[in-house]
């Protein structure tokens, strides 16, 4: 998955359990998206992913408490254009 996952990207937390490792609870707040500011290849130590995303909170996570969201795609919209009215004088 870090290939799939570059800076600029948005992400959704699906997991906001305690940190693996330590035990301590995480900064991070499940549902909420984050954007990617780097992705760093080196191998969790739980040993389920191969790359630690930095999403600006704390240090790095691990990249399985996220998930890829969609990029969003762009959108035509048909915008109205207002023409003056023409008058006619009558004499």
């Amino acid at each position: 998955m870090s290939d799939a996952i570059g800076p600029g990207d948005l992400v959704l937390c699906v997991n906001a359990a305690p940190n693996h490792v330590t035990g301590r609870p995480v900064p991070l707040q499940a549902g909420e998206t984050y954007r990617v500011m780097g992705v760093m290849d080196y191998a969790c130590p739980c040993g389920r992913s191969d790359a630690l995303i930095d999403v600006g909170v704390d240090f790095a996570w691990c990249q399985t408490r996220f998930r890829l969201l969609p990029k969003p795609k762009a959108q035509a919209k048909t915008r109205k254009v207002s023409a003056p009215k023409e008058t006619e004088t009558v004499r």
